[in-house]
């Protein structure tokens, strides 16, 4: 016992001795980080400070590393540039992307192109070398975690290429908020499209679902299921604190709010701000009677996996299923959208076995990366516009093919089911459903009403998606902005 005793002292003595070094050690540290900090800082400053000396106006820049790609996000980015070089003549503009393969007028050609938007004045482009830090494919594993980390690295390189007055994040990239912030001494606002990580996600995998985001033999195995869990409520505490550090937070969802507020806590700097949708372009389709002997139902999404175009082609399947010989010669569909890089166009590829192997092969069309006016005139000859992501968090496409005249159909979840496809004015204005059968069966009955029901049906719609116009983003990003742009210019 005495022995033990006397064991015991010593490990008691040893920690105690290892106690105050330990502590030394760590005020050490700390005061090096923080004057590692206060150095960059300091650098960052100065870096304006010579820039101010020969250019004083504010730069305001947008971290956007898929500027030229031809989605529902980088037509926010398009509008709120032009909107604020409209209000803002002053200020010079730059953009953060990793498009490193064109140039900065071609970039801007490809906006004016595949959204018919025009910028009122000049922009500067700042290419970033070590965008492929922040692909999904570079990280099979942890790759929520992967790709924030490859964001701050990635914002590493574009705070010192250029160190803004005012940052905007418009791409989701939330752990570059407290770079620019802290280290370049930034005002920071953030327009979030899609929450990086989201309650219902977790969800997901404490109901182990399987999911495009929770592998079957993840949502199997509930060890397995237990740590995603942990991880990714670690992952959800990071993100609300990185989150916060913005200045001003737009959502562009009743949707997306909802999860914001829910894990950034900051209510008092948070507004929707609804993205812009050109629907004034697509009102100009004629509106008349369908009566037609072919029947194309048209899907308008980047080719990303949430976008989840598999479930459009087996829905499709089944309506052809349902239909005779003779009908099924009179449908086609459409799939319409972007490819940002090369694990799109390998989904595209999948896409296109999938639907030899199910027997449609020749009756599916993909137009990738379509001008503008080819995307208008597929609208304007579709019976049924098509989405089927789950907890889409907003859907200019839903809108577009709305505002286009098409019979919309989307998934029963997210934005489509809380702010677009809504009653309006006692009008049913579109139908939702979530699984293929649903979809099966809706298309069925879009199909099967008279061409005076359907026309009934899409004027509803478009009269119901005048507050997702152009103008109406406009209004409401420059109100959401301005305290960034006032406290820069005092």
């Amino acid at each position: 016992m005495a022995e033990h005793g006397l064991c015991v002292c010593e490990l008691i003595r040893l920690l105690w001795a290892l106690l105050i070094p330990s502590l030394f050690a760590c005020v050490v540290l700390t005061a090096l980080l923080f004057f590692l900090i206060l150095g960059i800082r300091l650098w960052m400053q100065q870096k304006r400070k010579d820039r101010h000396k020969s250019d004083k106006s504010p730069v305001v820049a947008f971290f956007h590393p898929y500027c030229n790609a031809g989605g529902g996000g980088e037509r926010v980015l398009w509008c709120a540039l032009r909107a604020l070089q409209k209000r803002y003549k002053h200020a010079t503009y730059v953009v953060y992307t990793g498009d490193t393969g064109v140039t900065g007028e071609q970039i801007v050609e490809g906006a004016y192109r595949r959204f018919n938007i025009k910028l009122p004045g000049p922009v500067k482009f700042v290419f970033l070398e070590k965008r492929q830090l922040v692909e999904a494919s570079v990280y099979p594993y942890f790759t929520l975690l992967g790709q924030s980390l490859g964001s701050i690295v990635l914002g590493w390189e574009a705070l010192i290429k250029c160190v803004p007055d005012i940052y905007i994040d418009s791409m989701g990239y939330a752990f570059t908020l407290p770079l620019f912030k802290y280290l370049g001494a930034c005002q920071v606002g953030s327009y979030v499209h899609y929450p990086t990580i989201s309650t219902d996600m977790l969800s997901v995998v404490r109901d182990r679902n399987p999911r495009f985001n929770n592998s079957a033999f993840i949502s199997r195995n509930p060890i397995l299921s237990n740590c995603k869990l942990l991880y990714y409520f670690m992952f959800a505490f990071l993100y609300g604190l990185v989150g916060s550090c913005s200045d001003v937070i737009m959502v562009n969802s009743t949707w997306t709010q909802n999860h914001i507020l829910a894990l950034w806590r900051c209510g008092a700097r948070t507004s929707i701000v609804y993205p812009p949708c050109d629907v004034q372009t697509f009102l100009d389709i004629q509106l008349a009677e369908d009566e037609k002997n072919q029947h194309s139902i048209v899907s308008i999404g980047q080719f990303r996996p949430e976008k989840d175009h598999s479930l459009q082609i087996r829905a499709f399947r089944k309506l052809l299923d349902k239909k005779t010989a003779e009908e099924q010669v009179a449908l086609k569909l459409i799939l319409i959208g972007g490819c940002r890089n090369h694990e799109d166009e390998e989904r595209v590829t999948r896409l296109r076995d999938l639907c030899e192997k199910l027997g449609v092969g020749d009756k599916v069309e993909f137009k990738i990366n379509i001008p503008f006016e080819e995307l208008k005139r597929h609208l304007a000859e579709a019976t049924i516009g098509l989405h089927t992501m789950w907890n889409e968090h907003f859907g200019i496409g839903v809108v577009e093919c709305m505002a286009a005249g098409t019979v919309i159909l989307a998934h029963n979840s997210g934005g489509p089911k809380l702010d677009i496809v809504v009653p309006y004015d006692g009008g049913v204005t579109g139908f939702l459903a979530d699984d293929e059968d649903s979809y099966a069966k809706a298309m069925d009955n879009i199909l099967s009403y008279s061409p005076e029901k359907r026309l009934d049906i899409r004027r509803n719609a478009r009269h119901s998606v005048g507050r997702f116009s152009d103008q109406e983003f406009e209004r409401s990003f420059l109100a959401a902005v301005e305290p960034l742009m006032l406290t820069e210019n005092r």
